[in-house]
């Protein structure tokens, strides 16, 4: 008995309409993001829609039949690649905050050392001017020590003339006496 009228016309939409239990393809996002976990995704799985065969009669209507999916170890798996990418993700970011703390200490170190080197060249400088005073103090005394050094050369130069000279005339007194 095949119905008529407007029964016919609400099974028509019945049949027709979008399904409404079909979970969408971003369901497990948003089911994660309100804090419940995947567990509730799988238990749930989204029905696959088969269509059945029509007849050829032209006022047969069909039904379609729900069908669970071919594979549900696929949201299993999917779930697994996430973690398994999380967790990589998170050494990641775990091993780029490491080398950064290194950095930073290193930095750290470095700016320490060039602390102390900026010490030491500023003991160093104020030595050194220390020293250039106290040698333009001592430039007086250096120029005396330089003029007696030529006058005692100046001398030296005398005394070997007159020795020079001396030998002269002892050999000249001692020809002298001979005679």
């Amino acid at each position: 008995m095949a119905a008529t009228g407007d029964d016919a016309a609400a099974m028509d939409n019945i049949s027709r309409s979008p399904r409404a239990n079909i979970v969408p393809p971003n369901a497990a996002e948003d089911v994660r993001s309100y804090g419940e976990g995947a567990e509730d995704v799988k238990e749930a799985p989204a029905p696959v829609v088969k269509k059945l065969n029509t007849n050829s009669d032209g006022g047969v209507e069909t039904a379609e039949e729900a069908v669970e999916p071919a594979e549900p170890d696929i949201n299993e798996l999917c779930t697994d690649m996430f973690e398994k990418m999380a967790v990589f993700l998170q050494g990641e970011l775990t091993a780029t905050c490491e080398d950064y703390r290194l950095l930073e200490n290193m930095n750290k170190l470095t700016s320490l050392k060039y602390m102390e080197m900026k010490d030491i060249s500023i003991n160093i400088s104020r030595n050194l001017q220390d020293l250039n005073n106290k040698y333009a103090s001592l430039q007086p005394y250096l120029d005396q020590i330089n003029q007696i050094e030529e006058q005692v050369s100046s001398l030296e130069q005398a005394a070997y003339k007159l020795d020079a000279y001396s030998k002269k005339l002892e050999a000249r007194f001692k020809k002298l006496e001979k005679r």
